[in-house]
Parts: C-alpha cells; sequence; structure tokens
C-alpha cells in the first residue's frame, strides 16, 4: 500500500491542498496490523483527524487545485512533526497508551520513516514544487473536547508561523466577519513547530501558506464536508486575490 494518494494531480490551481492526517491505517507490518488499541480509540482523533481527509478533498475540487493525504496513522508516525520530534511516535495520547509503540527503538522508528513518512514528503515536495508561486493549504481537524479539558468553543481555526502571517492574517480577518463562527487565531494549537510539514515546505521555501483546523464534528459527513469545503474555498480565494 502506498504511504500517500494524490488526487487532480494535473489540476491547474496553484493551490497544493493537503492532509497530514487523512488515514488511520495500521500497515501490517506495523504490529500485525494493530497498534493494540480498539476499534472505538482508532476511530477518534488520536488516529487520524476525523473528516479532514474529506474535506481537503472537496476543498481541491473547489479550488481546481491538487490534494495529496497521507495513508497511514499519525500513531504509527506522524507526518507533522521533525525527524527528531520526540512526539515522532506517541506512546500516550489524549489518556491513550499506545501499545505496540511502548518498546519502539530506533530502528522501528526509522523503518517507519523510510517506508512512510519519508515517500509521503517526497511526494510533498515534488507537488509543492510545480508552480513557482504554490500556495499551501494544510487541512486538518480537531476535536470538539479533550478528555478532563474544557469544551473547544471554535468553529474553525487558522494556524500560522510568526515566521509568515501574509495569508493567515487576512484570512482570519475575513473569517471574523462571518457572523456565526467563532475562529481562533493559532487556536486550539500553536501556529509553529520547527520541522512539522508547513515549516519544510512552505516557509523554508517562501511559500505562501496556511494551516486551517475544523472541529471534527462539524465535518462528520460528506455533505457538510463539501458545504464547508464551498463555504472556505470562496474565502480563501478571495484573499489570496488580494494580498
Amino acid at each position: 500500500m502506498p504511504a500517500y494518494h494524490i488526487y487532480g494531480e494535473n489540476r491547474p490551481g496553484r493551490w497544493l491542498v493537503t492532509c497530514d492526517h487523512a488515514s488511520n491505517r495500521v500497515p501490517d507490518w506495523v504490529g500485525g496490523g494493530s497498534l493494540g488499541i480498539g476499534p472505538a480509540d482508532m476511530a477518534r482523533h488520536i488516529a487520524l483527524d476525523v473528516g479532514a481527509a474529506g474535506l481537503a478533498r472537496a476543498l481541491g475540487e473547489a479550488l481546481d487545485s491538487p490534494v495529496i493525504c497521507s495513508d497511514f496513522s499519525r500513531l504509527v508516525i506522524d507526518p507533522n512533526r521533525g525527524e527528531d520530534d520526540p512526539t515522532l511516535v506517541m506512546k500516550l495520547y489524549d489518556g491513550t497508551i499506545i501499545p505496540t509503540n511502548r518498546h519502539a527503538d530506533a530502528a522501528e522508528t526509522e523503518r517507519r520513516l523510510d517506508r512512510l513518512y519519508r515517500p509521503y514528503h517526497a511526494a510533498y515536495a515534488r507537488m509543492a514544487a510545480r508552480h513557482a508561486d504554490t500556495v499551501i493549504l494544510a487541512v486538518h481537524s480537531f476535536t470538539p473536547c479533550l478528555k478532563g479539558r474544557a469544551p473547544r468553543p471554535w468553529h474553525v481555526g487558522v494556524l500560522y508561523s510568526h515566521l509568515d502571517d501574509r495569508l493567515s492574517r487576512p484570512l482570519i480577518a475575513r473569517l471574523m466577519e462571518q457572523p456565526d463562527l467563532c475562529i481562533g487565531d493559532n487556536e486550539p494549537y500553536a501556529g509553529h513547530l520547527p520541522g512539522d510539514a508547513i515549516d519544510r515546505h512552505a516557509l523554508r521555501h517562501g511559500r505562501h501558506n496556511t494551516l486551517i483546523e475544523v472541529r471534527n464534528d462539524l465535518i462528520a459527513t460528506p455533505q457538510h464536508q463539501a458545504a464547508w469545503a464551498e463555504r472556505l474555498s470562496l474565502i480563501l480565494s478571495a484573499v489570496l486575490r488580494e494580498i
């Protein structure tokens, strides 16, 4: 099985829509295809960004631009972390212990890097380089509430690095004009993690970029994903024309 899927590779748009946490697949060569946790946990946000892959594909169609989605669980290895990040292979996430990762050593991490992480990033780099003016749109989702934490009120969060907010700042301003939306400015997470996908493929190359996180209960169905893609694509296109 490939480490990634590309949709609409030949679409002419300058956007590259990405979904780092698109899948909860565990290859059969990792723990016999199991991380040692049950189906309910594998369906949670700890294993994938729920609804994000469908939203990313719909955004790609709306923006007439290609989409790249990972095809392995973030719990196997997280493609949105640098290779030296201590959270690259998670052993505990939101209250769930990941048994198969408990004794994953450097050799096992290297195997996952070679077979999954690096092929995904090589394809990502190739797609990002197809235009001189590529704009990277990273699509994620977040859970309405982490275990033991307060509910998260935002509908959409826009994450960005202090090193480049050219697209994200006007995007936030435009989204905040929507009276029915609660928008997070670098919420529910901080927007810059050295070595992450945006750092690697956008910041180091001077490419326009933004990362959108949609609360996953809002994009639970294909119909919801399509509706959000239509709404967001119009705003994204308008903002890009103005910067």
